[in-house]
């Protein structure tokens, strides 16, 4: 398995899911970088790939209004070589999307089917990602999730922990709903999408766009209450205008799993358990 993504946090998790029957080789800069031209091919035929995950993107939501040049250069342009790449060398894709593609304007999860409509620069250089891919090569699984977190790099789990330990409360946001997703949890639904993709290859099935995210759903000030429980430190909920951000957000994040589910055959855990492992392995990183 290549992963297209060197030092993000779901590459780093899929690179644990490597076992005796699965290599996961991941590239990312300075050998494969979206900004500059290269010829992704080539570089991935050297490798003999059974299958490619795109990991890869440009996830500053606030940087991407600023730069949509720079986010529509790795999310779209970038997703598109990858594709045309991967079906070049005749093997199936998986491309890890957003539910920043919809509106969040809802009332219930979003399934697959909903039209998409996205708030802020970041949402449309995913969705254009998301055509591309389904444009260039048919042998493909788009995995849209949610509000996804790990021990490593800069994310809601870490800049919780890292607030936390200057002050005894910290305004977070009650009025924005959504399903926390370990990036350890995804990465192992990744791995059996990935199985499956490969098992059917002689078929269409389970090729085209599904919902990946934790079981259940919280509130951004719920998350933070579990992530700081016996902390000592304590959330303050706050309305989502107590906030000066440079793109919307949606206020719905929520998706619905249920075609995932009955297409692969995969249910990702409670988004609580989830966190007890994330909060585990942040203690063993170092910190």
């Amino acid at each position: 398995m290549i992963v297209i993504g060197r030092s993000g946090q779901l590459a780093r998790a899929l690179a644990g899911q490597e076992s005796a029957d699965l290599t996961v080789v991941r590239l990312g800069r300075p050998h494969l970088d979206f900004r500059t031209v290269c010829d992704t091919t080539a570089l991935l035929s050297d490798l003999r790939p059974d299958i490619i995950v795109n990991a890869a993107g440009f996830t500053d939501v606030d940087g991407s209004e600023r730069t949509p040049d720079a986010a529509f250069r790795v999310n779209c342009d970038g997703a598109r070589r990858i594709a045309g790449s991967a079906a070049a060398l005749g093997v199936p894709l998986i491309h890890v999307s957003t539910e920043y593609v919809f509106d969040g304007f809802s009332n219930r999860p979003y399934r697959e089917v909903d039209s998409a409509a996205p708030l802020n620069a970041y949402g449309r250089s995913k969705l254009r990602g998301e055509a591309a891919v389904a444009a260039t090569t048919p042998d493909h699984a788009i995995l849209r999730t949610s509000w996804l977190y790990s021990p490593y790099g800069r994310n809601f789990f870490t800049k919780v922990l890292e607030k936390s330990g200057a002050s005894a409360e910290i305004p977070v946001v009650a009025d924005r709903h959504g399903s926390p997703t370990s990036a350890f949890e995804l990465a192992r639904g990744i791995e059996r999408v990935a199985r499956n993709l490969l098992a059917w290859r002689d078929s269409r099935r389970g090729r085209g766009i599904f919902h990946m995210t934790c079981a259940g759903e919280t509130r951004w000030a719920g998350f933070a209450s579990e992530i700081l429980r016996n902390t000592g430190c304590t959330v303050r909920p706050v309305t989502s205008d107590s906030f000066v951000e440079l793109a919307r957000r949606p206020m719905n994040s929520r998706l619905c799993n249920d075609r995932l589910s009955d297409v692969h055959g995969v249910v990702l855990a409670r988004w609580q358990d989830a966190l007890s492992e994330v909060r585990t392995r942040y203690g063993e990183v170092g910190r």
